[in-house]
């Protein structure tokens, strides 16, 4: 004897099917929410009232020969500074370390020079991970600023 396909087979059928696609559909939206890293900028327009400004920067800035080379040595964040190819020693060195995601806390850490001129070291770890790095540097009257992605 076979088994005869009802309308109640066929209701069960639908509500399992619309049930799936709704959890789906909870999930992903919950999974995003979670892992928003957030905005970039505020507010876009008035971001873009100061681009020529930050490009004008952004360019003498490489006129003046600034280069920063971080690198991670023994778990800490090690920076290499130079200015017109010669290294910078002595300057104020600070980096702001944001999680892409936002899973871990940014951090504010201001570099030490080392024991080579030009070179400087975080007094503390980085956690392991993919950090967006804020470079500033300040060497008397000059500074100069850097973005760069690092893996920890």
């Amino acid at each position: 004897m076979t088994a005869r396909f009802t309308g109640q087979h066929m209701a069960a059928i639908l509500i399992a099917f619309f049930a799936a696609v709704i959890a789906v559909n909870f999930y992903m939206a919950r999974t995003a929410v979670m892992t928003f890293g957030g905005t970039v900028v505020d507010n876009s327009y008035v971001a873009s009232q100061h681009y020529a400004r930050w490009l004008d920067e952004a360019a003498a800035q490489d006129r003046a020969g600034w280069r920063a080379e971080p690198e991670i040595a023994g778990g800490r964040l090690m920076l290499v500074l130079r200015r017109a190819g010669r290294p910078v020693a002595g300057a104020r060195v600070r980096v702001s370390a944001r999680h892409p995601l936002g899973a871990l806390p940014d951090r504010v850490i201001e570099l030490l020079p080392a024991a080579t001129p030009g070179r400087y070291r975080a007094p503390v770890a980085l956690p392991p991970g993919r950090w967006q790095l804020l470079i500033e540097a300040r060497d008397g009257g000059a500074q100069a600023r850097f973005e760069t992605e690092l893996r920890a």
